[in-house]
């Protein structure tokens, strides 16, 4: 048998130690291989991927663009041509790459996937939902197609057949296929049993562990806590946070940033980079390369903000960087991952503490909820007619995001708006998609579709005083509003919510709980819609609990920050304390600063 060439034997070198994760080894030896034979197919092919991987998609892009002038009808070259154009932020072109993939071959399923991926990261969600039904009619085996199919509908209010898509999802979910990950669960299922089945399998199935290598832990002055996030930009997790970062005690603790999301140049993003000691861009590290950072920095607790939500980095936990990890999102990720969960006694009460959960929980005091009370609210209040709202009239508004919303609650909505002459409903924008499908199920419930008043997007100060135009916000369930909720009551707008038995559906009511309104929380849809429909006709009880709104705003608990940051530092302190005499972790409460 002859030798094999030179360039051969580079390539089954780079192979070999692409295999054990070598990726810098493997791309000099691909590179290597390709300065000796620039047409060597193969090893063009493993350079793009490679990039890819090492998160440098514009080389990948190069790599993938010889390779097709070598194989210009290859599906497989044009869909991971179509990752890396997509990764710097050349979307059209990455689409029309997966549109060539697609007519070449039909039922490339990958390719599908990937182009309804797209479609969804451009936010054109029916047509996302076009594509994942087309995958989901080639691959019925597939539980994820079904589950990514549900929620494009859901982003663009298509309820096409909900009932039936969500029972299936449940079905399947209880049967340890794991459709949806947990969070879009949340939209389907109150079983707090079943959610953390979804969760449970979702980890061991897309995130089994690979600890990094344990060395001697060394103690510092000050505890260093990292905080892990895609969101350091305009998103409500920067807004709920900011004070928090801001505000931490430096003579006892040193605070971090580890930044793996897009830099949007916003007010908010240069607010935060000062907010830490140190804020740290990770976004152009591999995963393993930002948790042996971690590692190098001694990070003690690994605080992460993003949880199983859009454009995670998840894989990151995996390596278990710190000695402790927390999730400060309030969805469970798993035991695997985190050792505990943030929450509170509203949130998490002591019979969902084990239901609920694989990691330990941290119940906060008073709510888990962070607001900042440094966010002003613009001085000028707008004229209704300016927001497109009659001057005359009740005005019901629920910003949550459109997903939050389905028929059940819609139906509420749409009897409540019958109900009530002359009121309207004032929504967020999201995309046409919403707006179109929205005005759309109103018509069908008898709703003349004007009666749907769709917000501008506008900065958050103008958004706080806008919100003063608004007589009720009404919440969404099962999965209810969060940052949104605490910004209507600073801005002293009442909330009526629906509490549930997951966690999702019970924030809103932890959080009015928090600023003393206990008298909306309402416990079944009936008196939810019964509540609400008593409110709008009368003028005088809705006035009352805005006067008790503002009254009690200034010292509630909800808005007290320092208070907040001491109950949020003492659980890090007792979290360390059980590291430094060996235990394990285990769920506690932190008492209540007098």
């Amino acid at each position: 048998m002859a030798a094999p060439s030179k360039s051969t034997a580079t390539f089954q070198q780079a192979v070999a130690v692409y295999r054990q994760g070598r990726l810098g080894e493997a791309e000099a030896l691909c590179r290597k291989t390709l300065r000796t034979d620039p047409k060597h197919v193969p090893a063009l092919h493993l350079l793009g991927v490679i990039c890819l991987r090492k998160r440098d998609p514009a080389a990948a892009v190069e790599a993938f663009g010889r390779l097709l002038k070598l194989q210009p009808d290859s599906p497989d070259v044009l869909n991971n041509q179509a990752m890396a154009l997509y990764d710097i932020g050349r979307r059209d072109e990455a689409l029309a790459s997966l549109d060539r993939a697609l007519a070449l071959r039909p039922d490339y399923r990958e390719a599908l996937n990937n182009r309804a991926g797209l479609l969804d990261a451009l936010r054109r969600f029916s047509a996302a939902a076009e594509t994942y039904a087309r995958l989901w009619a080639l691959a019925p085996d597939q539980s994820q197609a079904l589950g990514s199919l549900l929620q494009s509908r859901m982003n663009a209010c298509d309820w096409t057949d909900y009932d039936k898509t969500s029972a299936e999802i449940v079905a399947r979910t209880a049967r340890g296929e794991c459709p949806n990950d947990p969070v879009t669960f949340t939209w389907h299922s109150l079983s707090p049993a079943l959610q953390l089945r979804c969760t449970q399998d979702y980890a061991a199935r897309k995130f089994p562990l690979r600890p990094l290598p344990r060395g001697a832990r060394t103690e510092h002055e000050r505890i260093r806590v990292a905080y892990l996030s895609s969101d350091f930009r305009e998103h409500p997790i920067s807004y709920m946070f900011v004070h928090l970062f801001e505000r931490h005690d430096r003579a006892r603790f040193e605070v971090v940033a580890l930044s793996y999301g897009e830099d949007d140049g916003s007010n908010i993003r240069r607010r935060l980079e000062t907010a830490f000691d140190r804020f740290i861009d990770v976004r152009k590290l591999t995963d393993l390369e930002i948790a042996q950072l971690i590692r190098r920095e001694g990070i003690d607790i690994l605080v992460d903000l993003v949880g199983y939500t859009g454009g995670n980095r998840a894989q990151i936990l995996t390596y278990r960087p710190a000695p402790i990890q927390a999730n400060f999102q309030g969805f469970g990720l798993g035991a695997s991952l985190m050792d505990y969960v943030f929450s509170d006694a509203e949130t998490t009460p002591d019979r969902l503490l084990e239901a609920t959960y694989g990691e330990k929980v941290v119940r906060l005091p008073d709510t888990w909820v962070a607001t900042d009370t440094a966010q002003p609210i613009a001085d000028t209040t707008p004229r209704r007619a300016d927001e497109g709202l009659p001057e005359q009239g009740f005005v019901f508004c629920s910003f949550s995001s459109p997903y939050k919303i389905n028929p059940p609650v819609f139906d509420a909505w749409m009897r409540l708006l019958a109900a009530v002459p002359g009121s309207v409903l004032w929504l967020r924008y999201e995309h046409e998609d919403a707006c179109r499908n929205l005005r759309k199920s109103a018509e069908q419930r008898g709703v003349a579709p004007a009666r749907l008043v769709f917000a501008r997007r506008i900065g958050l100060a103008e958004h706080l005083a806008r919100l003063r135009l608004a007589d009720l916000f009404i919440d969404t369930y099962p999965y209810g509003a969060h940052t949104t909720a605490s910004h209507a009551l600073w801005a002293g707008l009442p909330l009526l919510t629906l509490r549930g038995e997951p966690f999702v559906s019970r924030v809103s009511a932890s959080i009015l709980q928090a600023v003393g309104l206990p008298e909306l929380v309402t416990e079944s849809l009936e008196a939810y819609e019964a509540r609400a429909l008593e409110l709008a006709r009368d003028p005088g009880q809705l006035d009352t609990l805005r006067q008790k709104l503002a009254r009690q705003r200034p010292t509630a608990p909800l808005f007290d920050s320092e208070r907040y940051r001491r109950h949020v530092e003492q659980a890090y302190l007792q979290m360390m304390e059980r590291l430094r005499r060996g235990e394990p972790p285990a769920s506690f409460d932190v008492p209540p600063i007098g």
